[in-house]
């Protein structure tokens, strides 16, 4: 799946969609250049859940944890941002490997920082800056992912007829 974001206006609508096709959980790559995005679009994936405050990038935490409720569950989503990462076996050090829990919903910043420890994604996000904006490319990686993507394609299509 190819769009074109032309404002963080749609990259946060897009977020949101997204974050309603995910549907609470699922292991989520976001890769681009420095300010490519990201971060807009997980307060986007946030706002889906009912987070409304700050979204911050967790550059030197390495994860910022939300526990929101949703349908009368609690619902843990785990946003990675792996820039300064500098060994993957830190995640193990910092017990990632718990926040990476499949029934929770995962956003990973700069995932290459933590090839060979963390587990594969559901979806593959790669963002680039272009002249209209921001181009997000996405690609299911499993049959998850491709389910949240074909989710997210009919929303879509339902909401511009």
């Amino acid at each position: 799946m190819h769009i074109t974001l032309r404002s963080e206006t749609a990259q946060v609508a897009f977020g949101e969609a997204l974050g309603q096709a995910l549907q609470g959980r699922g292991r989520i790559y976001l890769e681009g250049e420095l300010g490519a995005g990201k971060t807009t679009l997980v307060r986007g994936v946030l706002r889906a859940y009912g987070h409304h405050g700050a979204v911050k990038s967790p550059t030197y935490t390495l994860v910022e944890p939300y526990v929101l409720e949703q349908a009368g569950r609690e619902l843990r989503i785990n946003h990675f941002d792996l820039y300064r990462l500098g060994d993957p076996e830190e995640l193990e050090f910092m017990g990632a490997r718990d926040l990476l829990d499949e029934q929770q919903l995962c956003l990973i910043e700069w995932p290459s920082r933590g090839t060979g420890w963390l587990p594969e994604p559901d979806i593959h996000i790669q963002l680039t800056v272009c002249d209209e904006g921001r181009e997000a490319r996405l690609q299911g990686m499993n049959d998850d992912g491709r389910a949240a993507l074909e989710r997210l394609a009919d929303n879509k299509t339902r909401t511009e007829t």
